[in-house]
C-alpha cells in the first residue's frame, strides 16, 4: 500500500480534476416549488368540476 502524503484531516486532491468549484444558482422563486402548481390545478378543477355540480343542480 502506498504512503499518503496528505494528513488525516485534509481531503486529498482529485486526480485529473481540471473543474473548478461553481456557483450555485439562484432559487427561481415560486415558479420552480411543485407545491404551487399543485394547488393550482387542484383549485382550477374544483372551479371546473363546481360548474358542472351547478349546471346539474340548475343553478347555472
Amino acid at each position: 500500500m502506498a504512503i499518503s502524503l496528505t494528513p488525516p484531516t485534509e481531503t486529498p486532491p482529485a486526480e485529473g480534476s481540471t473543474s473548478e468549484a461553481h456557483m450555485e444558482r439562484p432559487d427561481g422563486g415560486i415558479w420552480e416549488h411543485p407545491v404551487f402548481w399543485a394547488v393550482l390545478v387542484l383549485l382550477g378543477s374544483a372551479v371546473v368540476a363546481g360548474y358542472f355540480i351547478a349546471r346539474i343542480f340548475g343553478f347555472a
